[in-house]
């Protein structure tokens, strides 16, 4: 798409008139790559969710975040997944004219119809968060319905 001038734009009278500055503007705007990446600045973290017959799977893509930055909460069948990530440090004896750190806070929650208390676990690696959610058993009951 870049430096790609639509064909009726070429031929109209706005090129001319210095217009052409601003449509090109368009172009590098898309086109630096902005809108092609996902990352924890300004997004939050995608979450993918499998349903198994004993079992929800839960991965959730958050690179660059460490375990201890991570808060997992199963409370009445909701999962909530929240981040909160530093990257400032402290150096004392460094002269920067620009540094871009930051810190951010990002929380997801899942609603679990059957998710069971007891035996969730979690992993993490390689950026990748995985969690394992037990299902409850239900048990199946049934009884005949007399009509009156």
């Amino acid at each position: 798409m870049a430096g790609l001038i639509p064909f009726n734009k070429k031929s109209s009278n706005a090129l001319s008139t210095g217009i052409d500055d601003f449509y090109s503007m368009f172009d590098n705007f898309f086109n630096d790559g902005f809108w092609s990446r996902r990352d924890l600045r300004g997004d939050t973290f995608k979450v993918d969710v499998e349903e198994t017959e004993n079992a929800y799977i839960i991965e959730a893509e958050i690179p660059g975040v460490s375990k201890n930055e991570i808060s997992l909460d199963l409370e009445d069948g909701r999962l909530t997944i929240t981040i909160s990530h530093d990257e400032s440090k402290k150096e004392e004896k460094r002269n920067y004219i620009h540094r871009e750190r930051r810190y951010t806070s990002m929380r997801r929650s899942i609603y679990l119809a059957d998710a069971k208390q007891e035996e969730v676990s979690a992993k993490l690696e390689d950026g990748l968060l995985k969690i394992s959610v037990p299902k409850k058993v239900r048990e199946v009951s049934s009884c005949k319905i007399n009509i009156e």
